[in-house]
């Protein structure tokens, strides 16, 4: 029974998801997670960055005067993904008491 155990944890991962509207607050997110991990034994394929979402948004500089007035903003959402294998308990106990930096949304899936 205890090597059932041992195998079905062999393949354990758990895949964290970043998203930001900063690269370098997410750059500075996912360097902290891959150094707990690393310094607790596990390891890591990643950072991987994914593709970047741009939304555009135009609105008119006058609303009632000039059609041809506009103004153009955009948002980019910057996204990475890390990979932590075969992680221990300390390493799930460092990453969930981790403090990472405003602005940085965190998926954690097992």
């Amino acid at each position: 029974m205890a090597k059932q155990i041992a195998s079905n944890q062999a393949g354990y991962k758990i895949r964290v998801r970043l998203k930001s509207f900063d690269h370098r607050v997410i750059d500075e997110a996912s360097k902290k997670i891959l150094d707990t991990a690393i310094a607790t034994g596990a390891t890591v394929i990643g950072p991987v960055p994914l593709p970047t979402h741009t939304k555009w948004f135009t609105v008119l500089a006058s609303p009632h005067s000039d059609k041809n007035a506009q103004e153009h903003y955009k948002i980019m959402t910057h996204k990475r993904v890390i990979d932590i294998i075969n992680p221990s308990s300390k390493t799930i106990d460092s990453l969930m008491h981790l403090e990472l930096p405003a602005g940085v949304d965190i998926q954690i899936k097992m």
